[in-house]
């Protein structure tokens, strides 16, 4: 087998030194029948067998694919390297984020010239003081292809540092503790953790969650007693049921420690004293079926966002002493024309996060008074609360955004209604915000359904039909794509195109509604919306089949597949990345991570409607013999969240099937996972590689 994969190799090698595109021939993945068979309904499956990271022929066929994209892209190298340069000099070398005040000290990120990482740094009492850098995250990256920073918190006296590292992109972080005042990292090493630790009031105890090592689904929350033996660490809490996961944190008041566990549709909380770790945490509301909520505290009660009996969910509060829903108390009903979000309490304000229209914003209410809701001009923006630890006080931070502004920091005064901007990210290279324009559209459904898109371009670029365009689009956990600014997203722009997020159902962009109608045995509303956007972004004049282009990544990716297969033709090209393809195969395997806690997203196919109406649009088991777009597929070797061989049993299969002549490359990163290179430069080329190809199939030199 060892010399038949080295002759491939060789092959592969021979094809990718000829000098045009036309003479190399990709990778042809070997088939091995596979039978599946659930619901007495048998599926084939050709290339399973890739399912197996440590099989040397797997990870030859990968490094194959990589061979042949770097082939067939080497005439673009250069105009690679521009778009990488002419991203990263839009970038503010040394920067450093807002600072924010929590127990006496000043926090802050900074970041130095050319390095891909960025510094933890505090000053006590003042800005004036000096600096003490915490973490220096370079330092800690050396030697490390990838490196993440996963959850640094400070002891309440001051004093430690706890921090998750990963170095391999799988999302299992080892925790580590840092003494501040000496410098030395503990000998406590915590593995297989989300990375964070969540500390009790007497600087020595602290929580963690611990994730099962095949599935990473995060199953038990630890106490552990530093200078103590982690594997004497006790077992605070066991989220038994597999569609759940489980979470702690302290609340802002820093009075109560809270575990967490959720399932996509249900919650359940529990507290402790911060002051009492050794005490045992009670429950707040036992878990009810699709009843969700979460809490946070101030003063005597606990306050409690929820859906019971809301849609578009509530504000109710109740005591402490007294916390199942029947003592909850109303303070913000539900509103059926506003989603809420969430909300900050202060002493003598409660600030709400909503959105209405499909646009978010913040409504202030005074405990005694009339409210307001922060205004702006654009049509089209983002706006959030910022950090605000803070009770007694009358300045509330945010962050603004929109398609055509830089994230802005803003300190509020909720009296006087003055703002002050802290901060806007600089984008260097001469940008001015007024050369863009940004607006919302409307596409109209098959059902009649409205679809809001938020659109970007260049001031000047006219509704001819011959305008390249791109289209962007996820689609799926009711998490909405916002209107945001993106400087990656320049190099589209200054070259004409004009650039649409489509807030398709299964997001939340209009509430709840909006995405129930996404989801389970309605999942298909999804796809047929993102394509109904496009073919409103041709109908308008906007662009034209041959230069409209759609993207998205991981459930976004599968919202690609589904779309190219129900209407190849709409599209140029597609860059489908991390894409969650092989649905029917992945939601029946309980051995990957995620899948148990995703059944209240797709269903669980060993129930027959959910395998069969899954089986309708998983876009592996829908690959057909016919025409297809032009197509580049990104993953990750060690992807956490769609595995790598997903992407790469759908481009085997495509290739095998398609009828056209289209470019089709597979782009593998070996080192990362779900969410690609780390560093603040690295990700960069990945970026460079799908602005080449939109550029490549346009003609762009």
């Amino acid at each position: 087998m060892k010399k038949n994969i080295l002759l491939f190799a060789a092959i592969i090698l021979f094809l990718a030194a000829c000098s045009t595109k036309e003479k190399i021939m990709p990778p042809v993945a070997k088939k091995i029948t596979k039978e599946l068979t659930a619901h007495e309904d048998v599926r084939i499956d050709n290339y399973y067998w890739m399912n197996d990271r440590e099989d040397p022929e797997v990870i030859a066929h990968l490094e194959a694919e990589n061979t042949y994209k770097d082939a067939v892209m080497k005439h673009t190298e250069s105009l690679q390297e521009k778009i990488f340069d002419e991203i990263k000099s839009k970038i503010k070398q040394e920067d450093k984020s807002v600072p924010y005040k929590k127990s006496g000290y000043f926090y802050y990120t900074r970041e130095v010239s050319e390095k891909e990482y960025y510094l933890i740094c505090r000053k006590k009492e003042t800005l004036e003081a000096n600096e003490e850098i915490m973490l220096d995250v370079n330092k800690m990256a050396e030697g490390h292809e990838y490196f993440a920073l996963g959850g640094a918190s400070v002891s309440p006296d001051n004093k430690l540092v706890a921090y998750g590292v990963d170095t391999v992109s799988r999302r299992k972080y080892t925790i580590h503790f840092k003494n501040l005042e000496t410098g030395e990292i503990l000998k406590d090493e915590i593995p297989l953790t989300t990375g964070g630790a969540t500390w009790a009031n007497d600087n020595k105890t602290v929580y963690y969650v611990l994730k099962d090592d095949v599935t990473l689904r995060s199953e038990k929350i630890m106490k552990h007693t530093l200078g103590t033996p982690v594997d004497k660490d006790e077992v605070v809490f066991y989220e038994e049921d597999e569609t759940f996961s489980t979470f702690i944190y302290k609340t802002k008041s820093e009075k109560y420690l809270i575990i967490g566990s959720e399932s996509t549709l249900s919650s359940e909380y529990r507290f402790l004293d911060a002051n009492n770790p050794d005490g045992e945490f009670k429950i707040i509301q036992p878990r009810t079926e699709d009843l969700e909520y979460s809490v946070s505290h101030f003063g005597n009660d606990f306050y409690i966002r929820t859906n019971l009996n809301a849609l578009n969910f509530k504000l109710v509060k109740t005591p402490v002493s007294a916390t199942e829903k029947e003592n909850w108390k109303e303070v913000i009903p539900n509103r059926n024309d506003v989603y809420f979000s969430g909300f900050d309490i202060l002493k003598d304000y409660l600030v709400v996060s909503e959105r209405k229209e499909g646009i978010s914003q913040l409504r202030v209410m005074p405990w005694k008074g009339e409210g307001y809701t922060i205004s702006f001009k654009e049509e089209v923006y983002t706006v959030r609360s910022n950090v605000n630890l803070d009770f007694d006080t009358d300045i509330f931070r945010f962050s603004y955004t929109s398609m055509t502004t830089p994230n802005s920091i803003f300190d509020f005064n909720l009296k006087t209604k003055e703002r002050k901007l802290l901060k806007q990210d600089e984008v260097l290279g001469g940008f001015d915000k007024n050369d863009y324009e940004t607006k919302r559209i409307y596409a109209t459904a098959g059902d009649g359904t409205k679809i809001p898109m938020s659109i970007v371009y260049k001031k000047g670029v006219q509704k001819n039909g011959d305008n390249p365009a791109l289209i962007y689009g996820y689609g799926s956990y009711g998490y909405t794509m916002e209107p945001a600014f993106s400087l990656s997203r320049l190099p589209l722009l200054d070259r004409g195109f004009v650039y649409a997020i489509a807030h398709i159902r299964g997001g939340q962009i209009n509430g709840r509604a909006w995405y129930e109608d996404g989801k389970l045995l309605k999942k298909m509303n999804t796809f047929t919306d993102f394509n109904d956007c496009a073919q409103y972004l041709i109908d308008e004049k906007y662009t034209n089949n041959e230069k409209l282009f759609a993207m998205g990544g991981s459930a976004g990716g599968l919202l690609m597949g589904a779309c190219i297969n129900l209407r190849p033709e709409l599209y140029k090209g597609v860059v489908a990345a991390v894409p969650f393809v092989d649905v029917v195969t992945t939601m029946l395997d309980e051995s990957i991570p995620l899948t148990t806690g995703e059944f209240d997203e797709w269903g669980n196919p060993k129930i027959e409607k959910y395998y069969n109406y899954m089986l309708s649009y998983s876009p592996y088991d829908n690959v057909e013999a016919k025409d297809y777009p032009a197509l580049l597929v990104t993953t990750g070797l060690h992807d956490s969240q769609v595995q790598y061989w997903e992407p790469a049993k759908w481009v085997a299969k495509l290739r095998e099937l398609k009828t056209d002549d289209n470019l089709l490359i597979f782009h593998i990163n070996m080192d990362f996972g779900h969410g690609g290179a780390s560093g603040r430069f690295k990700w960069i080329e990945d970026k460079a590689l799908e602005y080449a190809f939109i550029f490549d199939q346009l003609g762009i030199e």
